[in-house]
């Protein structure tokens, strides 16, 4: 067809090339346009068509050959698979989701060691396999109350206890300044904790003028340290539902960069537990024991924790229930730990306020921490953060 299309363009003094033809083949195997006709003819006339004089001739040369034709013969319209998994997965109702049996954490393991053993094929549907678009505790892209996530992309439902697949994220960018000024307003409250003390940093400008006025003799003078002195470890919760706030976690970051002085970052996942880590792109290659950090950094240090604290309740209060690995601990006894090594901590959490009391892990998280001390990621809770850490420093 395409070749009789090349002739009759060239029968009709249209200046095409074989060069051209070659290519028009090329975009269609690479499924650049569909079967409909308008895209083919926009295609068709970008690649062989090189002066634009051309274009009047070349749209009259195309109504002729492909007159009545309205889809392109040979490029049949294809489903993508995306939609047709999409299609496959079972809409519950909210009366159907309350029927689902929710197994215990120990039942969930129990029972996933008896599918691992058992199991010989493909399942989509179900609720027993491990399978797709199902309502069984293993799999993707179904749902289940709290089950085990086995490959796959989430379904968006946010209730696996623990995901069987590595996970990639991206560090959080602290060169962020869009929206930042009103937060570096809030944590420079903490600037008191600089003003104790002799000046420390030289005021080059005052010396200079200083020291002209002097006739030449040098006249040194000193300033408070322009950064803010305090000494913050700042964990930060990555990947998960925290997606949903990268934006004004990067923006808090970038913020805290630039007003302190002496900080440390580090990342986890929904709960911390014996490691963590500086770069999410080497997250397993290069983890830092928690301990190590509880030994390494004085109690002179303010510890917060940056976190929707939204995840399974076994999360904090189980051994293993860490969603991406096995902890011989608890997240519970993890957060006691580094309580009792760093008693100056806030914990902001980017989530609704009025919305903490309907997550059962919030609530075990404020447990641990203290429920006075986590405080919601707005400029006024940050305010109230920032006015608790400056009165436990006194």
């Amino acid at each position: 067809m395409l070749v009789d299309f090349f002739l009759h363009l060239k029968a009709r003094q249209i200046p095409v090339s074989t060069q051209e033809l070659l290519a028009l083949l090329e975009a269609l195997q690479a499924r650049l346009v569909g079967p409909d006709i308008d895209d083919f003819y926009l295609l068709a006339r970008t690649l062989l068509v090189k002066d634009e004089s051309h274009y009047d001739r070349f749209d009259r040369a195309f109504g002729e050959y492909f007159k009545g034709i309205e889809q392109l013969p040979g490029l049949d319209a294809e489903i993508p698979e995306d939609w047709l998994r999409l299609a496959a997965r079972r809409h519950l109702s909210e009366e159907e989701r309350k029927k689902l049996e929710q197994l215990s954490y120990e039942k969930i393991f129990e029972r996933l060691r008896e599918r691992l053993a058992e199991q010989k094929e493909r399942h989509a549907g179900g609720n027993k396999w491990i399978g797709t678009g199902g309502t069984s505790p293993f799999g993707h892209g179904g749902y289940n109350p709290a089950g085990v996530r086995i490959g796959g992309d989430s379904a968006g439902n946010r209730t696996a206890i623990k995901v069987w697949e590595q996970r990639a994220y991206r560090n959080l960018d602290d060169q962020v300044e869009l929206g930042t000024r009103n937060i570096k307003v809030a944590l420079r409250r903490l600037r008191r904790f600089a003003r104790q003390g002799a000046a420390s940093e030289l005021d080059l400008d005052g010396t200079i003028a200083g020291t002209a006025r002097n006739g030449g003799w040098l006249d040194l003078h000193l300033r408070p340290e322009r950064h803010n002195a305090v000494k913050v470890l700042l964990f930060l919760d990555v990947g998960g539902s925290m997606d949903d706030h990268i934006q004004v976690c990067e923006e808090l970051f970038s913020a805290a960069r630039a007003e302190f002085k002496h900080l440390e970052h580090f990342y986890f996942h929904n709960c911390v537990y014996e490691h963590v880590w500086r770069d999410n792109r080497r997250r397993h290659d290069e983890r830092l024991s928690t301990l190590d950090l509880i030994h390494t950094y004085g109690r002179d240090y303010t510890l917060i924790f940056v976190g929707d604290a939204t995840m399974s309740p076994y999360e904090v209060d189980h051994p293993g229930g860490s969603v991406e690995h096995w902890n011989e601990e608890s997240g519970a006894v993890w957060l006691q730990r580094l309580v009792a090594a760093w008693p100056r901590v806030a914990w902001l959490n980017p989530v609704n306020e009025e919305y903490w009391q309907y997550t059962p892990s919030i609530a075990a998280i404020r447990r641990q921490i203290g429920d006075e001390r986590m405080f919601p990621l707005t400029l006024d809770g940050l305010e109230r953060a920032m006015r608790r850490l400056t009165s436990a420093r006194g």
